[in-house]
Parts: C-alpha cells; sequence; structure tokens
C-alpha cells in the first residue's frame, strides 16, 4: 500500500461528518445490511435480539463507535503508515469467534451505510478510502486477538 494521503484522510473524514447527522438512521441501514447478508450475525451482538431498532442505544452507540474507529485509522495511516488496534479490541472480536467473512460483510455495509450517508458526494476515490482505512482497522484488530 502507498501512502495514505491527506486528500484520502479528508474524504474518509467527510463520510463520518455525514454519518453523524443522522446516526439512528444510519445505524438501522447498517445493521439491516449486515443482518441482509448474514443473518447469524445477530447472535454476535446482544442489542440485536429483538432486531434492528434504531432507538436503542446500545445499537446506535455501537456504530457510532465502529465508524469513528474506521475515520482514526485513516488519521493513523496518514500520521502513521499503520493502524494499531487497542488489544481489548482485538480480544473481544477473538472471544466473539469473528472470521474473515464476517469482517467482509461489515465492510460492505459499512460501505453501503456511507454511500447513502455522502448521497451524491460519493466517488470511486471516497470507496476506495474507506476500503482501505478498514482493511487497515480489520487488520490491527486480528493482530491483536489475543
Amino acid at each position: 500500500m502507498g501512502a495514505f494521503t491527506e486528500k484520502q484522510e479528508a474524504l474518509v473524514h467527510s463520510s463520518w461528518e455525514a454519518f453523524k447527522t443522522n446516526i439512528p438512521q444510519y445505524s438501522a441501514v447498517f445493521y439491516t445490511s449486515i443482518l441482509e447478508k448474514a443473518p447469524a450475525a445477530k447472535n454476535l451482538f446482544s442489542f440485536l435480539a429483538n432486531g434492528v431498532d434504531p432507538s436503542n442505544p446500545k445499537l446506535t452507540a455501537h456504530a457510532e463507535k465502529l465508524f469513528g474507529l474506521v475515520r482514526d485509522s485513516a488519521a493513523q495511516l496518514r500520521a502513521n503508515g499503520v493502524v494499531v488496534a487497542d488489544a481489548a479490541l482485538g480480544s473481544i472480536h477473538s472471544q466473539k469467534g469473528v472470521t474473515d467473512p464476517q469482517f467482509v460483510v461489515v465492510k460492505e455495509a459499512l460501505l453501503k451505510t456511507l454511500k447513502e450517508a455522502v448521497g451524491d458526494k460519493w466517488s470511486a476515490e471516497l470507496g476506495s478510502a474507506l476500503e482501505v482505512a478498514y482493511d487497515e482497522l480489520a487488520a490491527a484488530i486480528k493482530k491483536a486477538y489475543a
């Protein structure tokens, strides 16, 4: 991977800002997309026990944290050329048995959600920057598996 540019970081940050304009709505889009592709993922998230409820504060908090981590990954890539994940993040994903295909489902849901959030500001360049930031975050989480 080449250096993560200032423009790529700005693009990822702009998608985060768009997501924040309606966290409940975009959280619902995100988790609905995950469950459409991988219904069994419902068992990985206790807050999905009763389905996707955008008024559930645990659902929105988890989505906000994930989307924020992708934004932070872009900043880390720009500043340091590498993403480092907290060991606790690796540990929880390891304990839940999160697999590579599940990381892919989450990435696809994230991209779909942010495409909706940014609307006509979506571009191939934005999608690519998000993919790199997410993929590097996922790799860092897997590296931090206990």
